[in-house]
């Protein structure tokens, strides 16, 4: 993927970035120790935060990336996050018993204070204002 244009790592983006880089590094040590420990237990649910992990690795990556493909990235990865944590949200909410262990998306992202739900809103929001063809005609 080409290393051109500007960095969205710059004011705001720095914030949000390193809100990604620490709820990557929480969700990613958290499901690694589930697995490890009590995979038996809610496999599921120890998988589906194990995928948040590499969602939330991703997501990062992308953001610091320059350039329109990964720019697209981002966007894909931000998506995917915002319908997981809304579906896995709801899941939870409507039917406890699928998820008999707290996923980093249950009940909309409740044990991380419900980062996960407003993260992607922000993440999206952020790169519509930073988009490529925006970014090159204020240049």
């Amino acid at each position: 993927m080409a290393n051109t244009g500007s960095s969205r790592a710059v004011g705001v983006g720095r914030v949000l970035i390193a809100v990604y880089a620490v709820l990557a590094l929480g969700a990613t040590a958290r499901s690694v120790v589930q697995v490890a420990t009590k995979f038996d237990a809610a496999p599921v649910a120890y998988l589906l935060s194990g995928l948040a992990g590499l969602v939330y690795i991703l997501a990062t990556v992308a953001l610091l990336g320059r350039g329109d493909a990964w720019y697209r990235v981002a966007w894909v990865t931000i998506a995917f996050e915002f319908v997981g944590v809304l579906t896995v949200g709801s899941l939870s909410l409507f039917d406890a018993a699928l998820f008999p262990a707290d996923t980093v998306w249950s009940y909309y992202g409740r044990g991380y204070v419900f980062i996960p739900l407003v993260l992607p809103v922000l993440g999206m929001l952020w790169l519509y204002r930073n988009r490529p063809s925006r970014v090159a005609a204020a240049a």
